[in-house]
């Protein structure tokens, strides 16, 4: 006869996570899925590479591409952060990642208007030389809360919703 095992509550298994662990989550990623409307009200997400520096995410884009007009149409945007997990075992099973989501202010800076290589050495390393003046850099500045899934939590409490949740303020 099988016994159920009632989850613990959310307060429970995520109470010691963090925003400071969260942003450190973050500055080890480096891929995002960023979400926008464009000019015509249509949604739209695009992935994304980027860097984090401070409490800011940077990514470059092409000046005259769609992610650089439509975002900066609004300055709105939400973003994914899915967060690697499963170590070694990942290898074998398809372990799903955790994710970190969040609202987020964009800026779309023009080609050439901010020194990338000024705000940090890492993001200069994203572009080739010959790209660091001709590409626009978009800055996300998160805001309100993290909305986080599987992010300190064991791989069998990522099952249970109520366990697997956490909102902390930005």
């Amino acid at each position: 006869m099988a016994t159920e095992v009632s989850p613990k509550t959310s307060k429970e298994s995520v109470s010691h996570l963090t925003s400071e662990e969260v942003w450190h989550k973050i500055a080890r990623a480096s891929f995002a899925v960023i979400g926008y409307v464009t000019p015509t009200g249509e949604p739209r997400s695009s992935g994304v590479v980027f860097k984090s520096v401070g409490r800011r995410l940077y990514t470059a884009v092409a000046p005259d591409g769609w992610k650089a007009k439509h975002i900066a149409a609004s300055g709105r945007v939400s973003v994914v952060v899915p967060v690697r997990r499963g170590g070694i075992l990942s290898l074998l099973f398809p372990i799903p990642p955790a994710t970190v989501s969040f609202h987020a202010t964009a800026t779309v800076h023009s080609a050439g208007s901010i020194h990338v290589a000024a705000l940090s050495r890492a993001l200069a390393s994203m572009l080739p030389t010959e790209r660091l003046d001709s590409t626009c850099i978009i800055e996300l500045v998160p805001e309100g809360q993290f909305l986080t899934y599987g992010v300190g939590v064991s791989l069998s409490d990522m099952r249970h919703p109520a366990l697997a949740h956490a909102r902390l303020t930005v």
